[in-house]
């Protein structure tokens, strides 16, 4: 089932977290989902499921993905609850589009799915126009099914009387009655709730109240009964995606005659011109057998060969994901970086990487690091102890120096910087940040100025910004991407020998080439690392 509501603020993330613990308590294994690139309710959402919440947006991964998506998400559990963003018919503003339903809005995935919606209302302020306003979201689209209400926030017995007969009144069953709790709101800061990682035991409090919540005044086994779905077709598969996205690879080097063994150098240069290096082979892969399992060919190494390489310089990698044993990816975790999506960890291990956690507030790089990824998050919460790790600091500084790719989206971007609100960072990007005064918020579609380990220049791209954080002083750098607004040409981010670094979220699942690419580019530094080791 799809929960939805008429606007922001209505208690969706409320009813959606206790929802799912409730169901789970009743021995249901749900699987939790959330529209759009929202990164801080799916740590909500897995709290309560005891499995990764995830995520579903049209305009990032595409919408001939979402059902698949959907369907890779889900397996093995029997319901499943998808949280909605905004309003039930909010979505993308794009001018160009016809028709009622926005791109990425609740109601388009909801759609997709062919599921049915539950309406949550903030009953504050309703009396018997309530019905008025059911009636409007219940007929705008015939594509869309109501399902019920949930009414959050009632005040009395008395309004909830009044409110059950407007809902009567437009055929919509009453789901659920919440009655008003402030002791349920999660902290927030600029970006919204604060991560459940950062909250630790304070987050799990907060969803096993939602779920008490939840499971004393809404009806279970009606909303168990009413979850449906029409979908059909294949899941989405992490391996399969990444075969097919290096034999789109090789077809694209192929007719372009570029070279597939000499690696991407990355380095700096004009943005009207194009790199003349490529990437580290095409990122073809080879399947061996096991989902989620493959090899790389990069730069010419044999898939033994990159096997075997690997293995000398990589240490058992505790806390790999999957069972690859291919280059070393370190991924950063930890309170400061909390913005990711799952499917890139799968994508990575589907690649032939081993991808290794680690917390860059504490720990050091992994041994054998071959490849950096550095998420999104909110270093600007931790910069005294993000500052204070200066051996992490210098390796990330050294190994970028010396090649070792790096894949930064905006915490990962800020963390390049030489200073962060006065703290000092990596010195990676030649520039300095500082917690800015506006938030810089919503889709963009950009285009790759040049060349990097994970995209061609004039490769087009969808992402997402979403920060409160703004570079003050920028060097000479290489921009990263370029895209257009009503009023600029917009030029943003840096590539710095291999380093790709942006305030730019992406959807790894809507871009699978560019993980394919950079993968092919870590077993090729690891191979050059090695290389240069043993001669």
């Amino acid at each position: 089932m799809v929960i939805a509501a008429p606007a922001s603020g209505s208690g969706k993330t409320t009813l959606a977290t206790g929802l799912i613990g409730a169901l789970r308590r009743a021995g249901h294994r749900v699987a939790p989902f959330k529209v759009g690139p929202d990164y801080i309710d799916p740590g909500y959402h897995g709290l309560a499921a005891g499995r990764p919440g995830r995520n579903l947006d049209p305009v990032l991964v595409g919408a001939e993905r979402v059902v698949p998506l959907y369907r890779h998400g889900a397996d093995s559990c029997d319901l499943a609850v998808v949280e909605g963003v905004m309003g039930l018919f909010d979505g993308r503003i794009d001018e160009n589009r016809s028709g009622p339903i926005a791109e990425g809005s609740t109601a388009q995935v909801a759609g997709l799915l062919g599921a049915p919606v539950i309406l949550v209302v903030d009953a504050r302020g309703h009396s018997q126009s309530l019905a008025a306003l059911l009636h409007g979201f219940a007929t705008f689209d015939s594509g869309i099914r109501l399902g019920g209400v949930i009414l959050n926030r009632v005040g009395s017995e008395r309004h909830e009387e009044v409110l059950r007969a407007a809902c009567d009144r437009v055929g919509l069953p009453v789901l659920g009655c919440l009655p008003r709790m402030t002791e349920l709101e999660v902290p927030s800061r600029h970006l919204g709730l604060i991560p459940a990682v950062e909250h630790g035991s304070a987050a799990t409090a907060a969803v096993e109240a939602m779920t008490n919540l939840v499971a004393t005044h809404v009806d279970l086994p009606a909303i168990a009964r009413l979850a449906h779905t029409t979908v059909t077709g294949p899941a989405w598969d992490p391996a399969t995606a990444i075969h097919a996205a290096a034999e789109s690879l090789s077809e694209r080097d192929a007719f372009a005659g570029r070279s597939a063994s000499r690696p991407e150098t990355g380095a700096s240069q004009s943005i009207t011109g194009r790199s003349d290096a490529v990437a580290a082979g095409s990122g073809r892969t080879a399947a061996t057998g096991a989902v989620g399992v493959a090899a790389v060919v990069a730069g010419g190494v044999s898939d033994a060969g990159v096997m075997g390489m690997s293995r000398g310089i990589a240490g058992d990698g505790g806390g790999a994901a999957g069972v690859g044993l291919g280059p070393v990816i370190a991924m950063a975790g930890g309170p400061a970086f909390t913005f990711g999506y799952a499917e890139h960890r799968e994508l990575l291990a589907a690649a032939g990487a081993r991808v290794v956690v680690f917390d860059p507030m504490h720990d050091e790089l992994p041994s054998g690091t071959s490849g950096l990824v550095l998420p999104g998050g909110f270093p600007e919460e931790h910069a005294a102890e993000l500052a204070a790790n200066t051996q992490l600091l210098a390796q990330v500084g050294a190994g970028a120096r010396a090649g070792l790719p790096v894949h930064a989206e905006c915490a990962g971007l800020l963390y390049l910087t030489r200073s962060l609100d006065g703290h000092p960072m990596a010195g990676v990007v030649d520039a300095t940040a500082e917690f800015g005064p506006r938030l810089t918020l919503g889709y963009r579609d950009a285009v790759a100025l040049t060349d990097s380990a994970l995209w061609r220049a004039g490769e087009r791209v969808r992402g997402h910004e979403f920060h409160r954080t703004r570079l003050v002083t920028s060097g000479t750098d290489a921009p990263a991407w370029g895209w257009h607004t009503a009023a600029d040409r917009i030029r943003e981010g840096a590539l710095i020998h291999r380093v790709h670094a942006s305030y730019l979220h992406t959807h790894p699942a809507g871009n699978p080439e560019a993980t394919s690419r950079f993968v092919a580019a870590a077993a090729h530094y690891a191979r050059t690392r090695a290389a240069v080791r043993h001669p």
